[in-house]
């Protein structure tokens, strides 16, 4: 997948934040996201080393130990993959989406919708499977969680699937969700190999946690406020003028009192009398 610049509904000084050439965002790398990466990195060198049957029983997502007392696996299943394909795939779609997330929302909001998705979706697998004694691995309910705030935040940005087919991502997350609802009513049934619940608990939650949250309140405000600056009438932005201007004469009047008119540079004087000149055409 790849992402187009996400520039619909986002005012201009949050667009600085989403700029993207080639197949990344700019190498643009959020803090948490790397951290992340980082661990998910480190965490399947480390299966590649010891096997990966110890640490799948002991720390994959396994949900008839989850109820007898391995919560853990909640929180550490995700970070364990089953090959260098699926950690790919889901670094890939973490830092894509993630790093425009926490750029837009903060670190700390951003490592709690992360969380709240993964272990989310660990759970709704675990009671709606409680008697499966087979190992669940991977970030795929937080990355699919990361998938459905970002289709909510930005529905008209394009993504190209297999980094040739655009789609909306409003649609992408649809026609995904979708998908994993029906391969969920099989997952159920013990037919699918793949976390297909883990994957649907992810976006269901995180649709429902942004919905009710004050995340999104709090981004779609910020964007109105921003958006209504940008339309503010010709008298407000002629007031605005007018007190920048006269903060850039009481500055420098400030510096004249301190070292004298004298020990101004040549641009300082220059400065003094175009925003002094500026100030009374524009206050008469």
């Amino acid at each position: 997948m790849l992402l187009k610049q996400p520039s619909d509904k986002i005012p201009k000084e949050m667009q600085r934040q989403f700029r993207y050439s080639g197949l990344s965002p700019s190498g643009m790398l959020t803090p948490a996201v790397k951290w992340l990466l980082i661990a998910n990195v480190t965490a399947f060198l480390l299966n590649e080393v010891v096997g990966a049957d110890a640490l799948w029983r002991l720390f994959g997502l396994i949900p008839e130990q989850v109820w007898k007392g391995k919560v853990w696996q909640l929180g550490t299943y995700m970070f364990l993959h089953g090959g260098f394909s699926h950690l790919l795939f889901n670094m890939l779609a973490l830092w894509m989406f993630g790093s425009v997330l926490e750029s837009l929302w903060g670190t700390g909001p951003f490592l709690k919708y992360f969380f709240l998705t993964g272990v989310g979706a660990g759970l709704s697998n675990c009671i709606l499977t409680p008697g499966s004694g087979v190992p669940i691995i991977g970030a795929s309910g937080a990355v699919y969680g990361l998938l459905a705030a970002y289709g909510l935040l930005f529905p008209n940005s394009i993504i190209y699937l297999s980094f040739l087919f655009p789609i909306k991502a409003k649609y992408l997350v649809l026609i995904f969700g979708a998908l994993e609802f029906f391969a969920s009513l099989n997952a159920i049934g013990g037919a699918s190999h793949v976390a297909n619940l883990v994957h649907l608990g992810g976006m269901v939650i995180g649709v429902i946690y942004l919905k009710r949250s004050e995340i999104l309140k709090a981004v779609v405000k910020r964007i109105q406020t921003s958006n209504r600056g940008q339309k503010e009438s010709p008298p407000r932005r002629q007031e605005a003028d007018v007190d920048q201007l006269r903060r850039e004469v009481d500055d420098l009047l400030d510096k004249i009192n301190e070292v004298g008119f004298s020990n101004l540079t040549a641009w300082e004087k220059r400065r003094l009398q175009q925003a002094s000149e500026e100030l009374k055409r524009k206050t008469k």
